[in-house]
């Protein structure tokens, strides 16, 4: 069976690729990357994310609202998430969750815009990306209720907090993505809690523009870059580059199973 590249989380309506979206695309594709996910940070910018995916055969979108954005759209609800994603190739509900490290809207107004996601999932059956970032408590306690109110499936995007908030989503089932952080000097933190991330609830990222991975670092990042995700999964892991590409593809395809598998 024939293994692909996927990057499971792209931000290919950012600015930083106004200038030159087609060529990126296209520098991804020569690199081997057959599948991304491009990702929705605030459900006012929808419109745009979905018309990359409505024009691209191997990219799908999501819908949903960054914490960062959450003040956009405070009464933001479940019922207006499920509704736009039931458009054509939109396959996860999210990028949502809590980042109390930068606090850009209010915390509580994050949680309960986040908590609106978490209905979304259930309501869809499409799986909730998770943003967290220095909220571990708050973020465990939150997936813990609402999972136990009807469950739905999990990613732990970009996954850079504690072992037992790992420990605490790992035991809901959630997937975990792996990032250009992973190949960071300073991210042996990071590369040990990859080391104890459920083997067949792994993916890979680039996140892109952001965090580009080493030796790209410092630069924009983009798609193209990804194989170098890979190459560091597989040494941090003790895989093959064959078999990572075999587990990660699996795993994605577990979780983002509106995607028909090729």
């Amino acid at each position: 069976m024939s293994r692909m590249l996927i990057d499971s989380h792209v931000n290919l309506h950012a600015p930083q690729f106004a200038e030159d979206r087609d060529a990126v695309i296209a520098r991804a594709r020569d690199a081997g990357v057959a599948l991304m996910v491009t990702i929705c940070d605030k459900v006012s910018a929808f419109e745009a994310v979905h018309a990359i995916a409505m024009a691209e055969p191997d990219i799908w979108c999501t819908v949903g609202t960054h914490p960062h954005e959450a003040k956009e759209d405070p009464g933001l609800v479940a019922a207006r998430l499920v509704e736009l994603a039931q458009r054509p190739r939109v396959v996860g509900i999210g990028e949502c969750g809590l980042d109390f490290h930068y606090d850009l809207s209010p915390r509580d107004v994050q949680a309960q815009v986040f908590r609106q996601h978490c209905v979304a999932a259930r309501q869809s059956g499409l799986p909730l990306v998770v943003h967290t970032r220095e909220a571990d408590d708050v973020m465990g306690h939150i997936l813990e209720e609402e999972h136990a109110s009807g469950p739905f499936k999990i990613l732990m995007h970009c996954y850079t907090s504690g072992a037992e908030l790992a420990a605490r989503a790992a035991a809901l089932g959630a997937w975990f993505s792996v990032s250009g952080i992973a190949t960071f000097k300073a991210a042996e933190e990071v590369r040990a809690l990859i080391r104890d991330m459920p083997a067949d609830r792994i993916i890979v990222e680039t996140d892109c523009p952001y965090l580009a991975p080493v030796p790209m670092r410092g630069r924009r990042n983009e798609p193209a870059y990804l194989p170098h995700i890979y190459d560091k999964l597989a040494e941090i892991r003790g895989w093959s580059r064959a078999d990572t590409e075999a587990r990660t593809e699996d795993a994605f395809f577990d979780l983002f199973d509106r995607i028909p598998r090729p």
